[in-house]
Parts: C-alpha cells; structure tokens; sequence
C-alpha cells in the first residue's frame, strides 16, 4: 500500500487587510468567544472569581426551560406565590411584582426573569419547582457542575447578595454557551425589550430590558445584565451578524455605562478583527478515496462534526486542510469506519484533528475478481 496525503491548500479564501488592533477592556475580568469555532479571541483574568449577581439568573432559566423540554414541566403550570418571593418586591430589588395567593405560570414568571429581572419571580420558579430555594440551588450546582463551570457554586436562583453564590466568566460563558445551543427557542426571550405583567389588585406593569445593548443597532440579542455593590457592573451579552454570533462575559465595569461602551467594543473587536471561516458541515462528502479489492472504486469520505475555525482577517491565506490516510483502502468497509484523518493546519500549526469517516459501504470483490486484481497490481500497478 502506498501512504497518501493530499493536501487542499485554498478554501477560496480571500485575504483581506485589516489591523487587528490590541484591545483594552475596562472591567477587571471578561472574555469574549465566537460560538461556533469556540475558539476565545479575547480574555482577561477570565478565570478569577467574581459574583455573578443577576448573571445567576441564567441558570435559574436553564433548569426550567430542561424540565420542559423533558416534559416534567409545561409553560402554563402555575405556582402560588409564597410570602418569601413577595417580600423582594418590596425590599427595592428588581422584581416582577407578584403578589402573596398569585397563581402565576411558569411562563410568565420566566419573562418577569428573563426581561424584568424579578428577584421575586426567581424564588417563585425555584419553589414551585424543587419546593424550597435552596433545594433549587442545589440543582442549580449540580448542572454547573455537569456542564463544566468548575468555579462556580449557586447559593440562591436571584443572584441577589450571597458570599457562597460565585461563579467566573469563563464558567458563565460556558452557561451562556448551553442557553443557546440547548434552548434556541426560549433564548429569544432574552431579546424581548419589555415584559408586561398584568398584576392583580393593580393596574399593568410594564417593564424594559435591562440590558443596553439591545437598544443598540449592532445585532444583540441577550442575554443578562447584572450589579452588586461589592462587584459593580455585569453583563454576558451576545449578538448575531449574518448567522455570525459572538458571546462576551465581562464583570466589574465602574459604571453602568462603562458597562454598555466595553461590552459594544469587545464585541465589535470580535467582528471586525477576525473571520469566521466554515471549514466543514457535518456529514457533507469532502472527497472520494481509492479502494482496494472493493466492488467501487472509490468511497466518498466525510466528517460528523461540523468544523469552524476563526482565523485573524489579514492571516486567512495561512490556513490549509490535508486528508491523511493510508491508500487505497481495503475492502470491506463500513460506513463510518474511520479510514483516515481530516487536518485543519493554520501557519504551520496543526489546530484541528478528526476522524475521516467512510461515507458508506464497501463490499469485497469474490476471490476470483481478486485474483484477478491482485495479479494485475503486481504486473502493472494497477488497483
């Protein structure tokens, strides 16, 4: 057998000139990751502990919106309102305003949440859900813990002033990363600029988003802010350009519109020094492979992941692709046996590995067509 590599070098990339500019972020710990490629373009101090205040309320959301998709729990359910979750309303925290005896569903106190930022719908949720706040709290760690927020221990589902309730941005980057990949239905919510909760004993009440930069025109879409005293400003944040997203985390911006003006200018940093380039989708043939002693001549191969890379806008050229296996491929074959490997090199460096995968079957030639070919391949090369 003699060992193939073929290499792919243009992507129809074009190069395009531009400055990648250092940047400076006023906050004292954020990071920034394009959610496709994964890939972190920007971070600082990203693994130090901070409270997450209202960023808790992310998660809160999670664990609601996993037992509905798993049919434990329905958007129209209804919880009583307990004395503990109307007190926040009353103690000058952000709430939805519910009131002691309410019947409110779950969808309605997940928008007073997610848009309003209610305190009092918090605990509202975590106790219709798991009976008590701290009960709801533990599942709150233990999901944590599931998707790798390996700094992070909720102590309550408000976020609200609480030493053992601490988190990271990296850890809550990876939160913000499982809202929207697991749940893009009730992620939009997060967009919603305001909320109305037609209260009892009262008049409406209509609420705006607290997060600036959905009324901003740069493509956010979410996802929460967030403010204690002892950790000043907050905000994971998220926009979408032409199917492009890119996820930032920041905490500890001075003021609340520091905490707009730098998370606007790491997320345009993302978008004006780097590309997002799709290498591959899943499943999508790349090429065809020679086969030995196969009734085809040839398989089609393909990858079962999905492959994006960002790549610097004035260094695009560097990147190549190469198919590396060992050729031709000996019959049988079992679609999706690996046969080789797929390997993204970006200037010289080896950045991405996967397994090339057959595409389908491949059924042995009868020995007497192998004979045949054998016979041919030892005088004339062919295969």
């Amino acid at each position: 057998m003699l060992k193939k590599i073929f290499i792919i070098i243009s992507l129809h990339l074009s190069l395009i000139l531009s400055v990648n500019a250092n940047i400076e972020i006023k906050a004292r710990t954020a990071i920034l990751q394009d959610f496709l490629s994964g890939e972190i373009l920007y971070e600082k101090d990203s693994d130090r502990s901070i409270y997450p205040a209202s960023m808790t309320k992310i998660m809160t959301s999670i664990i609601a919106f996993d037992l509905i998709k798993s049919g434990d729990l329905s958007l129209d359910d209804k919880f009583i309102i307990s004395e503990k979750a109307w007190r926040l309303s009353t103690a000058g925290y952000s709430s939805m305003f519910i009131m002691v005896g309410d019947e409110v569903s779950v969808e309605d106190l997940l928008l007073g949440i997610i848009v309003a930022s209610g305190n009092d719908a918090c605990i509202a949720l975590a106790e219709g859900i798991a009976g008590t706040e701290e009960e709801f709290a533990i599942l709150m760690t233990s999901k944590a813990k599931e998707l790798g927020m390996e700094n992070t221990n909720f102590a309550n589902s408000s976020g609200i002033n609480d030493p053992d309730n601490y988190s990271t941005v990296r850890d809550i980057l990876i939160m913000s990363n499982y809202l929207i990949k697991e749940h893009p239905k009730y992620y939009e919510w997060f967009a919603e600029k305001e909320f109305t909760w037609n209260r009892t004993g009262g008049d409406p009440i209509t609420q705006g988003n607290r997060n600036p930069l959905l009324y901003k025109n740069i493509g956010a879409d979410g996802i929460k802010t967030g403010y204690l005293a002892v950790e000043k400003y907050s905000l994971a944040s998220s926009i979408n350009r032409k199917g492009r997203r890119l996820i930032a985390v920041g905490s500890g911006f001075e003021t609340k519109s520091s905490r707009s003006r730098e998370s606007s200018r790491l997320l345009t940093y993302g978008l004006t020094n780097f590309d997002l380039v799709e290498i591959n989708k899943a499943n999508k043939p790349i090429d065809k492979v020679e086969v030995w002693l196969g009734k085809q001549s040839y398989v089609d191969v393909h990858v079962d992941t999905d492959i994006y890379k960002t790549i610097k806008k004035a260094k695009k050229r560097l990147l190549k692709i190469s198919l590396k296996y060992d050729g031709p491929i000996e019959a049988p074959i079992k679609k999706n046996q690996k046969i080789g490997t797929y390997r993204v090199v970006y200037d010289q460096e080896l950045i991405g590995e996967y397994d090339l995968l057959a595409s389908n079957d491949v059924q042995k030639v009868n020995i007497f067509t192998r004979l045949i070919k054998s016979l041919n391949y030892l005088i004339w090369g062919d295969v």
